[in-house]
């Protein structure tokens, strides 16, 4: 087995995982939408708003409405007779909002891409805010390039229905065209929102623009043949009061257990600077970092959720364990300081909040097949952090979470979609345990591979004229 097609690739990784843990499950499988049962056990991109004002009563009753919803970026495959295929559907985005005491799902659909990778709230600095999404391409045969583009596109609710604006697309010379991730700042410091964007296979790293005429200019910062960059991050690791823009580089996917060298490489588009390794990962790789301030000090830190090495058919046997590492503005590329291990072989998101409403940000890993873990610092939060489960019976490929206040009231929550269970579900931390409840369910669990989750305030999903 040597590179997949991420379609065919990331159906047999679900295959392979099977259904669950036959460790101890937290709470076992939830009987119902609107069921809530303890998570047993005691883990996105962005704090919720309103978080970490010191310890909150926290109530696991949801309100009837709420001023937030979830945005659900999705790749599907078609079900033919009760079964899920490896064909692919198109490119599906899911926004769910509660509204009269129900949870309740529209759907965008893109039948000229295969995957939503994200979506999420972009304001420009001139017209109306919409959603953001990112959208790519399944893989053309070897030797071929994809003539299929990938793209960047804003979508706005009008009175007929929701209606994109194509911001940029490219294709970038490689089997694949996909934007695989990004995120929105102010990178360059003339007050007007920038996207930073990774894309697959020709490691195009650029940063969307937006120009005084209102239309977008994409710079090309870097580029890398025969490479995926799975994530971007944006932050100010050294403290110096300019944005840094993080990706991660890697050799093509793989699902044989084959060594994969990576690295975490910074750019700074304000001051002109090109690609420096911040992290050397040596003959392991990583798809998943996060920066942000998670231990309060007032300056961000990197950390990155480093793949397991394993080996025999498929990757089965784990020979290290994934890691969770952190770097600080000093720290040498190879000595990133290990604060936690998981036993799983991939943990693709990160995210961070006060959860626990201990007035306290924890960072919240979510796990390939082994769930989700809570890791909190301790009194030197660059040694090691305890780990804590929050819920063994979830899992999932890309494992999408995110901390939230959807309800606004300045405590958060964890939303997670359980790609293996088929299910949406929130948790809410009562007298320190977690509670969950599933708030949506697909009927075909394993139609679906949740790219992404993110927050986003309904009063910008109400249609409007242009």
């Amino acid at each position: 087995m040597t590179r997949f097609g991420w379609v065919l690739a990331a159906v047999l990784a679900t295959a392979i995982a099977g259904c669950g843990d036959d460790d101890e499950a937290g709470g076992g499988a939830a009987s119902g939408a609107g069921t809530r049962e303890p998570a047993g056990g005691a883990g996105t991109k962005q704090p919720a708003a309103g978080a970490g004002g010191g310890a909150a009563a926290a109530s696991a009753e949801v309100p009837a409405s709420l001023p937030n919803g979830l945005l659900l970026a999705y790749a599907q495959f078609e079900v033919e007779d009760g079964r899920v295929t490896a064909r692919p559907g198109p490119a599906r985005l899911e926004i769910l909002t509660r509204e009269g005491g129900e949870w309740r799902t529209q759907v965008i659909e893109d039948r000229e891409s295969a995957v939503f990778h994200k979506a999420m709230l972009l304001e420009p600095a001139s017209g109306a805010p919409g959603i953001l999404t990112l959208a790519g391409t399944t893989p053309v045969a070897a030797g071929q390039r994809s003539q299929a583009a990938a793209k960047l596109e804003l979508w706005r609710n009008t009175p007929e229905g929701w209606r994109a604006q194509t911001l940029w697309q490219s294709t970038f010379g490689g089997r694949i065209n996909r934007m695989r991730d990004a995120e929105i700042a102010d990178v360059y410091g003339d007050q007007r929102p920038d996207v930073a964007v990774g894309t697959h296979d020709q490691g195009v790293v650029a940063v969307l623009r937006q120009q005084e005429t209102g239309n977008w200019t994409a710079v090309e910062i870097d580029r890398e043949a025969d490479t995926f960059v799975h994530e971007i991050e944006i932050g100010d690791v050294n403290g110096d009061g300019v944005l840094e823009v993080y990706a991660t580089p890697s050799e093509p996917n793989t699902l044989d257990g084959q060594e994969q060298h990576g690295e975490v490489v910074r750019y700074v588009p304000k001051n002109e600077e090109g690609r420096q390794v911040v992290a050397d990962l040596g003959n392991r790789h990583a798809k998943e970092i996060l920066v942000a301030d998670v231990d309060g000090d007032g300056r961000d830190e990197l950390y990155v959720a480093v793949e397991a090495l394993t080996r025999g058919e498929g990757g089965a046997e784990i020979v290290e364990p994934v890691q969770i590492r952190r770097y600080d503005a000093n720290t040498p590329p190879d000595q990133g300081v290990v604060i936690a291990t998981i036993e799983d072989r991939l943990t693709r998101f990160l995210t961070y909040g006060d959860v626990d409403h201990d007035g306290k940000n924890e960072l919240v890993a979510a796990a390939f097949r082994s769930g989700l873990w809570l890791l909190e610092p301790g009194s030197d939060p660059r040694g090691e952090w305890s780990i804590e489960s929050i819920d063994r019976d979830s899992s999932g490929f890309e494992h999408a979470a995110v901390v939230a206040d959807l309800d606004g009231d300045g405590t958060s929550e964890l939303y997670v979609a359980a790609d293996e269970q088929g299910e949406v579900r929130r948790y809410v931390w009562v007298n320190g345990r977690p509670r969950r409840e599933t708030i949506h369910r697909r009927e075909h669990p394993r139609s679906m591979l949740t790219f992404g989750i993110v927050a986003v305030p309904v009063s910008v999903l109400s249609p409007r004229s242009e």
